[in-house]
């Protein structure tokens, strides 16, 4: 839990008095402008300036100190230099004062000593249970009229609307709130947390999730405080409204290196983890902040989609093949017309009309043509949505056409969103359109953009819901592992050992055996049954088949003795100082396909599982995704599905499909195992080998690390 943290955070959305300490009435200071924001919203509760320099600001009565002030103050918002604010929270505390927004800059971003400031910020709100907002942010905003609260130092209030906003980065909320002003973008609540010292994206989530005037949450975040935290939140919030977010820094940046391919690879991945967050939270993604707000404009219509086809109606072709084109890319279906649809719809239009999806009406259309085709085609049951492309001309004027797509939209439920083309002004046809709840954009590809969002969230919302399976573990043999682990302090287990913990969760390994010589190796090879794979067992070879660690193929023992020799060879050659335990044979497994399947265990997001295409390349070609653990059923299957080398474990020229049922049991099995077992810090079993539909998975190598806490 956050500073401070309330269900509503009512102290912050909705005080009935607020001190600015700070307050004044030079210009430029970020304290003139903020008090005078808060006047000229109309604030319906108390304002307090407090100054010890001022009798008055902006022609209200200044306070020297908290202390004087005639009541406690609710919220206290403080935009004095950073090394007095402190003392400025101590007071407030005292008094009484639940909310606290810091605007101040000076503490974390700028270095040890901003950093340490900051945490004596934090020890006393936390000391007196404020809920603190910041320090170093813009403000709080909420345009409900009982409210009327802008505690910002922006020079202009955007309109009230139900889209809330969230950003970590408080430079971007003033050109936010100047876009939302130049684009009729409406706000119900507006926050800017700065360096998240207090109240986080998290608890704000929560609280916005709960607010009735808020219909879509923006998010604006370059990290997560906690990822964990934010997938239980966001799954929660998202069940009753759309959570979009844009997220900065997608470039990959590990901050260590991994032992195992599963670490190098999550730590290299991190932008796909909140790939993987956002996808199993029901979160959606945007690119560019255009997109975001695009997206937020049709959500904030309260419109739905029951389905991803889509029909294109056009008057001019160019803008409907771009919409097309748009359309397949963010996941929407352009369904032929039926036969009868078609004819019917050619009947009535231009004989050079092209009745197809696009349909284009020809510019010898006008708004008749547009309202007929448009009621007759949303009638019909393979149609759940309309993109309208209109370019006024002189047979059809703006408001002609505009007035013709709002009397299809009073007739029907589903979703019509707008694209107007003109040489002439056209904003009031526009503000029109979306007064009346068809939301309308400059070009064909931001509606479809927008659609495409819908069409996802939908999806979220009308999923199976399923429970995560338990599978029964052998417990005993689990309990073994560990207890030889810790009594030995190995922080990387032998493959034997990793074998016995990873097979204690019901994952299938080739029959094996240890061998200490080569007359064994040849012994147990016989009895295995050939052909044989010839390992290296040590716990200081991360990756045996680098120094030659791993011979495949040795169908006799002629061949077992010659690659004893060969491995011994090049093991003093690449890796002289590893300690070898031994070797051991083990069963080829003939036919299938590699994969990976491993678990890396993330500060911020806890146990992820990782699954993509395996073997010694896996590095190289980054063919994976993550989910964080638990994995459910739905889940482990998307995560196959996902890879771009799906169609190889669907069988390509002949060859037989893949057991995928018994592929994404063992995701679900390991990820158990990483949920149950926080002493494992990153596993591997690379390669898993998916055999033909029927036959199961086996796990050829396993790799586990174990945390330093657990040795």
């Amino acid at each position: 839990m956050s500073v401070g943290e309330s269900e509503e955070l009512k102290e912050l959305f909705r005080p009935s008095s607020i001190a600015v300490i700070g307050a004044s009435n030079k210009p430029g200071r970020v304290g003139t402008t903020l008090f005078r924001n808060l006047l000229e919203a109309g604030f319906r509760g108390v304002a307090y300036p407090v100054n010890p320099s001022w009798k008055s600001v902006s022609g209200v009565r200044c306070y020297p100190h908290v202390g004087d002030l005639p009541e406690p103050p609710e919220l206290g918002i403080v935009v004095v230099p950073a090394p007095l604010v402190p003392d400025e929270v101590d007071e407030l505390g005292r008094a009484g004062t639940k909310g606290l927004v810091v605007v101040s800059a000076g503490f974390r971003e700028v270095g040890e000593a901003g950093a340490a400031l900051e945490a004596e910020v934090v020890r006393r709100a936390t000391k007196y249970r404020m809920s603190l907002v910041g320090p170093n942010c813009f403000g709080v905003l909420n345009t409900d009229p009982e409210v009327s609260l802008n505690a910002t130092f922006s020079e202009n209030l955007p309109p009230r609307g139900n889209i809330a906003f969230v950003s970590q980065s408080g430079a971007l909320c003033a050109g936010i709130l100047a876009y939302g002003i130049a684009e009729r973008i409406g706000f119900s609540r507006f926050v800017s947390v700065g360096n998240r010292a207090g109240v986080d994206e998290n608890d704000l989530l929560r609280s916005l999730g709960q607010d009735p005037a808020t219909r879509v949450i923006l998010l604006y975040v370059e990290s997560l405080a906690d990822g964990r935290r934010f997938l239980e939140t966001a799954r929660d919030v998202t069940e009753k409204k759309p959570v979009l977010v844009i997220k900065s820094g997608r470039t990959p940046a590990g901050e260590r290196a991994a032992r195992s391919h599963t670490g190098s690879l999550a730590q290299s991945g991190r932008d796909q983890l909140y790939d993987a967050l956002f996808e199993q939270s029901g979160v959606l993604r945007a690119d560019t902040l255009g997109d975001l707000f695009r997206a937020a404009k049709i959500f904030a219509t309260g419109l739905t989609l029951d389905g991803p086809r889509l029909i294109i109606l056009t008057n001019s072709g160019g803008p409907g093949i771009v919409a097309a084109d748009a359309a397949i890319r963010h996941g929407l279906e352009l369904p032929s017309l039926p036969e009868a649809a078609r004819q019917e719809v050619a009947r009535r239009l231009p004989s050079i009309a092209t009745v197809s999806n696009p349909l284009d009406m020809t510019a010898e259309a006008g708004a008749d043509a547009y309202r007929e085709t448009l009621t007759m085609l949303l009638a019909s049951p393979d149609i759940h949505a309309a993109l309208v492309i209109a370019t006024p001309a002189a047979i059809m004027s703006g408001e002609a056409v505009a007035r013709a797509i709002l009397d299809v939209k009073s007739k029907t439920s589903k979703p019509i969103v707008s694209c107007l083309f003109g040489l002439t002004d056209l904003s009031r046809e526009v503000q029109l359109l979306e007064d009346g709840g068809v939301p309308t954009f400059t070009f064909p590809e931001e509606a479809v953009q927008g659609l495409g969002s819908l069409a996802r969230y939908q999806a979220w919302k009308v999923r199976p819901r399923v429970p995560v399976r338990k599978f029964p573990v052998d417990l005993e043999a689990v309990r073994r592992t560990l207890t030889a682990a810790a009594r030995s302090e190995v922080t990387v287990l032998p493959e034997y050992a990793a074998r016995s913990l990873v097979a204690a969760y019901g994952i299938a390994f080739p029959a094996v055996a240890r061998v200490t010589t080569v007359e064994e190796a040849v012994q147990a090879a016989e009895r295995i049954g050939y052909p044989v794979v010839l390992k290296v067992a040590s716990a200081d070879i991360s990756h045996k088949t680098d120094v030659g660690g791993v011979l495949l193929g040795l169908s006799d023992g002629g061949m077992v003795r010659d690659a004893w020799q060969r491995m011994h060879e090049s093991l003093r050659i690449a890796a002289p100082t590893a300690r070898i335990e031994g070797f051991e044979i083990e069963a080829q497994i003939s036919g299938g396909k590699e994969v990976l399947v491993g678990v890396q265990r993330d500060p911020g997001f806890g146990p992820i599982v990782v699954f993509g295409i395996g073997g010694i390349y896996v590095e190289v070609l980054r063919d994976v995704t993550f989910r964080l653990a638990p994995v459910r059923p739905l889940s482990a299957e998307h995560m196959v599905r996902s890879i771009k080398a799906f169609p190889l474990l669907q069988g390509v020229r002949g060859e037989p499909a893949s057991d995928l049922p018994a592929l994404e049991e063992a995701i679900e099995r390991v990820s158990q195992l990483a949920i149950d077992l926080p002493e494992v810090s990153e596993l591997d079993l690379n390669p898993l080998i998916v055999r033909p539909a029927g036959k199961g998975v086996v796990a050829v190598d396993a790799r586990v690390v174990l945390a330093p806490s657990s040795r």
